[in-house]
C-alpha cells in the first residue's frame, strides 16, 4: 500500500500500536471477541515493525475482552443518559466511536498527544454526529476547560493509568469529577505486583515505558471526591468471556486466579459520581 505511514511515535505512545495491533489479531482469529474491522484496516495502513509489541494470540485476546467490558458499560451509559458526554482519555487509535453505536444526542470526544490526533485524523474517518478531538496530554490543566459541562459524563480511559504517577491520577479524577454533574469513570489499572512485574510485558519492554501507578485497593480512591462510589472491579482473572481465550490463556488465567499474589495484577474499574 503506497500510502502507509511512518510511525515515529516512542515511550508510552508507542505502545498504543501494540493494543491497536491485539485489537486487528482478534478480528483475524477463529472465534473473535471484538470484530474490530476497522482496527485491521488501520493497522494495515501503517509502516511499523509490529512484531515489536510482542503480542500473541493470548494477549491479543486479553486486550479484545478489556476493550468489549468497556465497550459495554460506555453502551450501558449512554441508553441511560441519551443527553450525555463520552470522554475518551488517551484513546490513541483506538476505533472506539466507530465500533459503537450511539444516540445522536451524545457528545464523543477523543482526547490525546497532539501528535496522536494528527495521526488519527490521517488514519481514521471521521466519525458521525456530535464529535470532536483534543490534542493535549490528559495530564494537563488547560483541556478540559474545551469540553462543555452541561450533561452527565462517562470517561473512558484504558491502558493509561499505569502510566501516570499516583499523584497524577488522583488529580485527573478529582477535574473530571469537579467538573460536571455526574457520571462515570471506567479505567484499568494493574496492581503493585503487576507494576513490579512490568518488564515481562515485551509492549513496555521494547518501547521504553516505565510503568508507576498501581492500585491494590479500588476503595481508596473512593476518597478523592465526595460521592465516588465503586460500582464494579472486575479482575483480570475473572472477566466475562474469559473462555473464548486460546487454551493457553485459558490455563495461565486459572493458574493466576489461584495465587493469591497474583490475582491482583490487573483489574477493570468502575465508579459513579
Amino acid at each position: 500500500m503506497t500510502d502507509r505511514q511512518k510511525i515515529t511515535l516512542t515511550g508510552a505512545q508507542e505502545t498504543l500500536l501494540a493494543t491497536l495491533y491485539g485489537k486487528a489479531l482478534d478480528t483475524r482469529a477463529r472465534r473473535p471477541i471484538l470484530g474490530d474491522r476497522e482496527a485491521v484496516r488501520v493497522m494495515r495502513r501503517i509502516d511499523y515493525d509490529f512484531r515489536r509489541t510482542g503480542m500473541t494470540a493470548t494477549t491479543a485476546a486479553g486486550v479484545a475482552l478489556r476493550a468489549r467490558q468497556l465497550d459495554d458499560w460506555i453502551v450501558e451509559f449512554m441508553t441511560a443518559q441519551p443527553e450525555s458526554t463520552v470522554l475518551h482519555l488517551a484513546c490513541g487509535l483506538d476505533t472506539r466511536p466507530h465500533r459503537l453505536a450511539r444516540p445522536a444526542t451524545v457528545r464523543w470526544v477523543d482526547v490525546d498527544y497532539p501528535e496522536v490526533v494528527a495521526l488519527r485524523e490521517r488514519l481514521l474517518p471521521v466519525p458521525e454526529g456530535d464529535y470532536r478531538q483534543i490534542g493535549a496530554s490528559v495530564t494537563g490543566e488547560e483541556w478540559l476547560a474545551q469540553v462543555p459541562a452541561d450533561r452527565p459524563v462517562v470517561a473512558v480511559f484504558e491502558g493509561l493509568s499505569m502510566y501516570l504517577r499516583e499523584e497524577e491520577g488522583r488529580r485527573l479524577v478529582q477535574r473530571i469529577t469537579g467538573r460536571f454533574p455526574g457520571g462515570q469513570l471506567l479505567f484499568d489499572v494493574y496492581g503493585s505486583m503487576g507494576i513490579r512485574m512490568q518488564k515481562l510485558v515485551p509492549a513496555v519492554r521494547n518501547s521504553g515505558s516505565t510503568l508507576h501507578w498501581g492500585v491494590d485497593d479500588p476503595r481508596v480512591i473512593e476518597g478523592w471526591h465526595e460521592g465516588l462510589v465503586c460500582l464494579d472491579a472486575l479482575r483480570s482473572v475473572d472477566m466475562p468471556g474469559l473462555e473464548l481465550l486460546p487454551a493457553v490463556g485459558r490455563a495461565q488465567m486459572w493458574v493466576l486466579a489461584r495465587i493469591p499474589r497474583l490475582r491482583d495484577v490487573g483489574r477493570i474499574l468502575r465508579y459513579r459520581f
